[in-house]
């Protein structure tokens, strides 16, 4: 439900960036929002509507995030990606010491230099180099070059690839229902990439 701050990135930019939004372009997303639906659906049981609406609320956030990044335009991504990077850690320890407790907290820090510690570090450097300086760097390059509305769609193909990585690397073998579901976002989103832009599609000033 977290690609949902793709459609919503779509209509917010056609609303407050003026965004033009061919017809080819909509169907697109709205088949890719279909296939979204039909891999949450074999995944509904896992959850309640407390969590799911707190994802609702943090795909619109990301999507107000894409606007401020297309306004940004920023010459350098790397550097605004960093810049980005510095507000989160504050919050997140402020919730992780809320939620699990400084004791929780304490033990994590005091266990780091642990060997079971390792994946965890691997992790956190892939998190680091891969997840926030390369992706959300070509990220906010393309957001600064290209319309909101163009770019957005591409996120909702997180889920197939998780689906994908999680069959290969987990051995967790995917529904049929997921599988569709991953084939209609894939062809949506690749409708949706084909559209043709129209006007008002000039990087804003």
């Amino acid at each position: 439900m977290l690609q949902a701050s793709a459609p919503f990135t779509v209509l917010l930019g056609a609303l407050f960036l003026r965004e033009h939004l061919t017809r080819r372009r909509v169907i697109g997303v709205a088949i890719a929002v279909c296939g979204l639906a039909v891999v949450g659906i074999t995944r509904a049981e896992a959850t309640s509507w407390w969590p799911f609406l707190l994802v609702v609320l943090g795909a619109l956030g990301w999507a107000f995030g894409n606007l401020a990044s297309r306004l940004a335009a920023a010459p350098n991504p790397l550097h605004l990606t960093l810049w980005m990077s510095v507000v989160p850690p504050v919050p997140m320890l402020a919730l992780s010491l809320l939620v699990e407790g400084p004791d929780q907290v304490w033990r994590s820090l005091a266990t780091s230099g642990t060997p079971t510690a390792l994946p965890a570090w691997v992790g956190l450097a892939y998190t680091v180099v891969l997840g926030t300086v390369v992706g959300s760097g070509i990220w906010v390059w393309l957001m600064a070059r290209h319309p909101a509305g163009v770019v957005a769609p591409f996120s909702m193909l997180v889920p197939v690839v998780g689906i994908l990585a999680a069959w290969w690397v987990l051995g967790e073998r995917p529904a049929l229902l997921e599988l569709g579901g991953g084939l209609l976002v894939v062809g949506g989103v690749l409708l949706a990439a084909r559209a043709r832009p129209g006007p008002g599609l000039t990087p804003p000033s």
